[in-house]
């Protein structure tokens, strides 16, 4: 209830990755890319400000609906979903990590165009739609060389 909520508007910053968990519940990771912009009144023209790039997770269906639209790098989208801030070591240093889990994942419309399509609702996954989301996650990993670790936060 009392979690940080937020929406991110920015690119997709690298090919999502898209898997069947061990479970069975499909899961969608991309990187989002935020270039914040200020004006210089000294120079009289707006400058880039470091890019922020966020790990974006979506589970279940909305993994799914990303997945079948063709969501690829590049292109401008909008993120809402709770914040996680994570803190890790690396080499004897402390980092964080901004990772967003995802409730919401569109095109920037002000920036193109979208074809939407309904997803009929009410069945169970058929044996032939796990084996295409299995070879979708297959084919990932033999054109990339690391997986992320991912761990579905509603079994933990």
């Amino acid at each position: 209830m009392n979690e940080a909520h937020v929406t991110v508007i920015g690119w997709i910053a690298a090919e999502p990755y898209y898997t069947i968990t061990g479970n069975g519940t499909p899961f969608l990771s991309l990187r989002v890319g935020c270039t914040p912009r200020r004006y210089d009144r000294q120079a009289g023209q707006w400058q880039d400000v470091d890019t922020m790039f966020l790990t974006v997770n979506c589970w279940r269906g909305l993994a799914d609906n990303i997945n079948a639209s063709e969501f690829q790098r590049g292109h401008p989208v909008l993120v809402t979903g709770r914040l996680r801030v994570r803190q890790y070591e690396r080499d004897g240093q402390w980092r964080f990590s901004a990772e967003i889990e995802a409730t919401t994942v569109g095109h920037d419309l002000s920036r193109g165009t979208a074809d939407f399509r309904p997803v009929q609702r009410g069945g169970a996954p058929t044996d032939e739609d796990r084996q295409e989301a299995r070879d979708v996650a297959d084919q990932w990993a033999l054109t990339t060389p690391t997986e992320p670790q991912t761990q579905d936060p509603k079994a933990a």
